[in-house]
């Protein structure tokens, strides 16, 4: 159903769209806004927040630009990795928030991979796109995301 145009999928790609739009705007600017880093890695960060609810809603009317999707994930993972991994978050509370959000980047893109792309074996339990089980796995990368935001707005204000 992931890679299908089925009608029942349509909403949650729309609500995808909407939620990556302010979810990766909000990355961006905080990026911009809080860290001295290179400006390759904003540039990545904005590339990629204009192209996932970009293709998101393209995917709407040709699913298969669903596999693109590993373009914008990618340009959002990878510059998350880098400012986690050389700790350029100013203090302890914004390190833990970007460590937070790129493990949520890194959660939802795996999910996009395993679910939708069937790259791996999907379990039965977990076939079915609606299930509680996958609303789980949904929640806690929106909440290593949410959260993540919040320490570094939080540590920003401060």
């Amino acid at each position: 159903m992931e890679l299908t145009d089925d009608l029942a999928f349509a909403s949650r790609i729309v609500r995808l769209a909407r939620t990556s739009c302010v979810a990766l705007g909000l990355v961006w600017w905080l990026a911009v806004s809080t860290l001295d880093a290179h400006p390759a890695l904003d540039l990545s960060l904005l590339a990629g927040w204009v192209l996932m609810p970009s293709l998101l809603l393209l995917s709407l009317r040709r699913p298969l630009l669903r596999y693109v999707l590993v373009l914008p994930s990618s340009l959002v993972g990878l510059p998350l990795l880098v400012i986690s991994a050389r700790g350029l978050g100013e203090g302890s509370i914004a390190t833990v928030g970007w460590q937070m959000l790129t493990a949520g980047i890194l959660l939802g893109g795996t999910l996009g991979i395993w679910f939708w792309f069937r790259w791996l074996p999907v379990p039965r339990w977990l076939h079915e796109p609606f299930s509680p089980h996958r609303w789980l796995l949904i929640g806690l990368h929106v909440g290593l995301i949410v959260g993540g935001l919040l320490l570094v707005g939080v540590a920003a204000v401060r």
